[in-house]
């Protein structure tokens, strides 16, 4: 009989602990030999820095990719996109396709953004060619909405960097890192507020990628309506939605915390749901196992992306066209092996 898991949190969260406890798995510490560490994003960097060197065993598994903050931190999410878009237009794909003005038709979903202070002398060559624009600050290392500010002159960036000279703010090398975004002054409103959508993306494996998407998330909403008036530039209850800047709104936090009933049923359901993808049956990880989990552990989850199944399906695509063969409605295979029907990103 396999043994129990054992696990480790160090996020003392009752829709964790609960999930663990009713699996009958057995707490341990750090310390100890264990199987599952939910680990905060402060104890990741230190478990798996460069100094450690820590690598996981075989029956090991935690909840966050190691080099996440390569997607998660602002300046790095930037950089990838940038990167990412560049690869594709020198592979030739349609998906850097641009439009007369040189803008992305598929990858315009990102605003022009710098890097401050590095960034600096491009970003002043951006803002001059539409001086009444409207850009937005976001410290990349920050949460909660804290230290964002907005801006429209360049003397406000001179006044934060507090060195009206360009060169001696290029060479300010300690300086906390910023990101600076064209702020979206045309937002889409619900009641005349602006809001956002609290998604949540399950990435079991990178290679091959396979990941889910959750069919139940929340929304958040400024407490003040909105208005594109630069007499409200500094009005961050008009800005954002951040839960620790509408401290007397109702918005769900996006952290594990609770703020409703329905917000905490919500979130245990996501972790089960994630638990019973993430760890097949409840028994002890094994690195080997790599097959999707079938339909009916996914929960509330559906496949937003696999990549064997998809490599399978096109495999199978091409061996009937060139044999010939009908790609009719009948070709879908879904309705009568049960698969999940997959859509590839565009």
């Amino acid at each position: 009989m396999a043994g129990k898991v054992k696990w480790v949190t160090d996020i003392e969260k009752s829709v964790l602990i609960n999930n663990f406890e009713k699996r009958g798995w057995v707490q341990v510490t750090e310390n100890e030999d264990w199987n599952f560490y939910w680990m905060s994003v402060q104890t990741i960097r230190n478990v798996f820095s460069v100094e450690t060197g820590y690598r996981l065993s075989d029956d090991q598994i935690v909840n966050h990719f190691p080099n996440h903050y390569e997607l998660t931190r602002k300046d790095l999410m930037v950089k990838n996109i940038k990167r990412y878009r560049k690869e594709l237009e020198k592979e030739g794909s349609p998906l850097a396709e641009k439009d007369e003005n040189g803008k992305y038709l598929y990858l315009d979903f990102v605003p022009v953004t710098y890097m401050l202070p590095a960034d600096y002398n491009l970003f002043v060559e951006e803002f001059r060619k539409s001086p009444s624009s409207t850009w937005i600050m976001k410290p990349c290392g920050k949460a909660q909405g804290k230290g964002i500010f907005l801006i429209n002159k360049l003397s406000q960036i001179k006044k934060w960097s507090r060195d009206s000279k360009t060169s001696s703010f290029v060479s300010q090398s300690t300086k906390e890192a910023y990101v600076i975004s064209l702020y979206i002054n045309n937002p889409l409103l619900i009641g005349g507020r602006k809001f956002d959508l609290r998604l949540y993306v399950l990435v079991s494996t990178y290679r091959p990628l396979r990941c889910y998407m959750y069919k139940l998330g929340f929304c958040r909403f400024c407490t003040v309506k909105y208005t594109p008036s630069t007499s409200e530039l500094d009005n961050m209850f008009v800005h954002l939605t951040n839960v620790a800047i509408q401290k007397h709104g109702v918005n769900a936090s996006p952290s594990l915390t609770s703020s409703t009933a329905n917000d905490r049923i919500l979130k245990y359901n996501l972790i089960n749901d994630t638990l019973n993808i993430a760890v097949p049956n409840g028994e002890i990880p094994d690195c080997k196992w790599n097959k999707s989990p079938p339909k009916e552990v996914l929960g509330n989850y559906e496949i937003l992306y696999d990549e064997e199944l998809a490599q399978g399906d096109g495999a199978d695509r091409e061996l009937r066209s060139r044999s010939g063969q009908s790609l009719g409605p009948k070709a879908n295979r879904s309705r009568d092996s049960g698969r999940t029907v997959l859509t590839t990103w565009k």
